[in-house]
């Protein structure tokens, strides 16, 4: 009986912190809506960005596309241009975002968000994975086939992210030429999600990512920006997805295989037997 009063209290406490540390986290970043990018008014997927027109989105220009899971031929590797190596593997369903990653061949996504309290900080979660385009990944910068990288420029303020111009960046050793991003609003704030590399014709699965931004104004932009290998306008190219825009963790996990589906019923049914044990002899659990 001892055991068990300290197990409750030490529960307790647990279940307390842990309230306690939920009440002073940020704040999700609110009212957004179409985050899979599931209603659109254009064209079906998979289409571009501003063919498709997914509803509450505007930018998009270049060669960014919306994909879908459950269209078929839809899938970012589908033959229908822009074709990748591979797609985000993961359970995550509905649509999502295909960009390219060099800047020279797209531009940012925006998403108005209303209701903003200026200087809170606020989180965004994300679900982000990575390919390259088919054909393609011979660097003749240094005359081999190299890794890619990629990752999401975000940023919240009253402008949006824009690019400054093929060259507005130094030389990279590896990928060479590169251009630079900018927000026009001095106070936006401006976080990347962490770098993923690709290998040659592979892929990166979904990856959940948590972002912090601060709000500028009681209305601002949300902006994405494709952006790879530091910037490249060398044509490899890295190829960026982007879903499930303040999702909650666990759609990008793998499906579970068949197996290990028969492994977990095996466990529940042997919860289940103890449970009845438990009930017919009530000493078992001293």
């Amino acid at each position: 009986m001892i055991f068990r009063r300290s197990f409750y209290i030490a529960t307790t406490a647990l279940s307390l912190s842990l309230a306690a540390r939920a009440a002073l986290a940020d704040p999700a970043l609110p009212n957004l809506t179409n985050l899979d990018f599931s209603s659109y008014t254009g064209s079906a997927p998979k289409g571009s960005f501003t063919s498709v027109d997914p509803v509450g989105w505007t930018g998009g220009s270049g060669l960014i596309f919306i994909d879908s899971t459950t269209l078929p031929g839809a899938q970012a590797d589908s033959s229908t241009y822009l074709q990748t190596y591979g797609n985000p593997v993961g359970s995550y369903s509905g649509n999502y975002v295909e960009a390219d990653g060099n800047p020279g061949y797209e531009s940012g996504f925006n998403y108005l968000v209303t209701g903003l309290t200026p200087g809170q900080q606020y989180t965004l979660s994300f679900y982000q994975g990575a390919s390259e385009q088919t054909g393609f990944g011979y660097n003749n910068y240094v005359g081999a086939y190299t890794p890619t990288t990629d990752q999401w420029i975000v940023s919240l303020g009253t402008a949006g992210l824009t690019l400054n111009g093929v060259g507005s960046g130094p030389t990279n050793s590896e990928y060479g030429p590169t251009e630079t991003y900018s927000d026009a609003d001095p106070n936006a704030s401006i976080v990347a999600s962490p770098l993923m590399t690709i290998c040659y014709t592979c892929t990166v699965g979904w990856d959940y990512v948590t972002v912090t931004l601060t709000a500028d104004s009681t209305t601002d932009l949300l902006s994405f920006l494709a952006y790879g290998d530091d910037g490249s306008t060398v044509n490899l190219p890295p190829i960026a997805f982007l879903g499930g825009v303040n999702s909650p963790p666990g759609l990008g996990a793998p499906v579970p295989e068949p197996a290990s589906l028969t492994l977990l019923g095996v466990g529940l049914l042997g919860m289940g037997a103890f449970a009845r044990r438990r009930r017919k002899n009530p000493s078992a659990s001293l």
